[in-house]
């Protein structure tokens, strides 16, 4: 794989997918090449290999010009270290702290080596993604000391703080916010996440394959069929296993479904935060309606269960088609009428230009991704430069803006709207004939497999290693909120508190999915 003038030893493993091991040293040097090429770090995980090899291992996703580089670095089981990748890509900070959170790794020479996931839940000396972790230790009460996180304090006449959270007025998950103000205008936002941790990744270890699909879907609800595909990808690619095609057709069909429930919701959420109840009312009853169709032709109002290790586990038939396609033209009449509104109404307008801004060179700097990336001209999306089946037959249209506001923001939505409900019509007219489910091939060997899916939110992905007897050894899901939310520190910088869940709003990020 030729990255810059350099030819590295990665070897395809898939579509758009490479795969190579490397001492660190090369992992730096590589990193280096990938942002100077315009590349970005996509996820950083560690792993305890010690029944393996002896050590530990950290492994990088980096997006690339050809696809996905997925390196492995062997680390001593003594002191297991690496060196620092945030001077390079600034995302890799949060996911360095909660690898040593979890598994003890150290990233050389970090600049922040505060700690990320540890609410106090272990002792210093624990980690308790290693092998050797006691679950005992796991069902104790909390550490008797104080937690004492240490924030970042500005200080100057008439700065005072306010703290939001964790524990939130409305039904969200939890996360602290701890703003720093002079009369209303933000200073400085510094976020803690981490109170949603829910031990995923150590519950996959020892699962069955069919059960992990399950675990792997519940990562981050919204995102149910982007996980569940990214890990089925993930299996059968670690089992050299086919897929039918028509249950991959129906696959990228669940995907456009959720995209659209997302994006529904959303929308009216942002009118409701500026105080168009009108807007929050007319697009949740669309949403309503389109989880109604999901439940009635598809068993389960969010998908849930439905992309399964080896296909799916639905199907549709021609009326179920005839349905969808009708719904599908009736929601986005809809959908157009209301953006006229939306486009229309003054304070509406008033509140999302240029509120909660993102640059272009600052998007690309911190390595924002997904649908708040592409508002901020990061053209980045899976389904279109590197496309897996079906997608590499749908000619998928990119929806980009360029200012980084809240509406830019909205505008992508609107637009991802429309384009999701034509690829629907789309899959639908073309769904292929066959089965929507086939075995997977046995394992006979320790296996591994890497899935990558756009999903709704931005790129998610899933690495799995099975062992030789077919049980989950480690995986490790990664979502996109990792690299977006430090961006939402930066876009609510010189905007006025109220404006705060606005911004939030606009890009909505999972708490659950960066906190595992």
């Amino acid at each position: 794989m030729k990255i810059g003038d350099h030819e590295w030893r990665l070897d395809s493993i898939g579509p758009h997918i490479w795969r190579g091991d490397m001492e660190t040293g090369q992992l730096l040097a590589l990193s280096r090449a990938v942002k100077e090429e315009g590349g970005q770090l996509v996820a950083l995980w560690g792993s305890d290999d010690r029944h393996l090899n002896g050590g530990f291992g950290i492994h990088v996703a980096l997006l690339t010009g050809l696809g996905l580089a997925w390196v492995s670095c062997a680390l001593s089981a003594e002191t297991p270290a690496y060196p620092d990748l945030a001077h390079i890509f600034p995302q890799a900070d949060r996911m360095q702290r909660a690898a040593f959170d979890l598994l003890g790794i150290t990233a050389t020479d970090a600049v922040d080596e505060r700690k990320w996931l540890r609410h106090n839940a272990w002792a210093a000396s624990e980690f308790p993604l290693r092998k050797d972790f006691s679950s005992l230790a796991a069902r104790r009460s909390p550490l008797p000391e104080a937690d004492a996180y240490p924030f970042i304090y500005v200080q100057g006449d008439g700065v005072h703080e306010i703290a939001v959270g964790p524990i939130h007025a409305g039904t969200i998950e939890p996360g602290h916010f701890r703003f720093s103000i002079i009369g209303d205008r933000i200073l400085k936002l510094e976020e803690r996440l981490g109170y949603a941790h829910k031990g995923i990744e150590k519950r996959f270890e020892g699962m069955d394959i069919a059960t992990g699909a399950r675990l792997a879907g519940r990562v981050s609800g919204d995102s149910h069929s982007a996980y569940a595909w990214a890990y089925c990808m993930a299996v059968e690619m670690a089992t050299a296993s086919t897929v039918p095609e028509r249950a991959l057709w129906l696959r990228a069909l669940f995907l456009e479904i959720e995209r659209i429930a997302n994006h529904l919701g959303d929308l009216g959420y942002l009118g409701n935060d500026v105080a168009l109840a009108f807007g929050f009312a007319q697009f949740w009853r669309l949403k309503e309606d389109w989880l109604r169709m999901s439940i009635k032709l598809f068993g389960h109002r969010y998908l849930f269960d439905r992309i399964a290790p080896g296909g799916v586990a639905t199907d549709i038939d021609a009326a179920g088609c005839a349905e969808l396609d009708a719904l599908t033209r009736r929601i986005e009449a809809e959908v157009r009428e209301l953006k006229i509104i939306y486009d229309e109404h003054a304070t509406l307008q008033d509140r999302f230009a240029d509120t909660g801004i993102c640059k272009p060179e600052l998007a690309a700097q911190l390595g924002l991704t997904g649908l708040a990336g592409r508002a901020s001209a990061q053209t980045w999306d899976v389904r279109t430069q590197f496309p897996q089946v079906p997608y590499d037959r749908l000619d998928v249209n990119m929806a980009t803006q360029r200012r980084g506001d809240v509406l830019a923001r909205v505008e992508v939505r609107f637009a991802e709207v429309y384009e999701s409900l034509r690829l629907i019509r789309d899959i639908l007219k073309r769904l292929p004939a066959g089965d929507i489910h086939a075995p997977l091939q046995p394992v006979q060997a320790a296996c591994e497999g890497l899935g990558w899916v756009e999903g709704w939110r931005g790129e998610v992905v899933v690495a799995v290693r099975i062992a030789a007897d077919g049980t989950l050894d480690r995986v490790h899901p990664h979502d996109p909120s990792w690299q977006n939310w430090p961006l939402v520190e930066m876009g609510v910088l010189g905007n006025i508190v109220p404006d705060f869940p606005l911004i939030n709003k606009s890009f909505n990020l999972s708490y659950s999915g960066p906190d595992l």
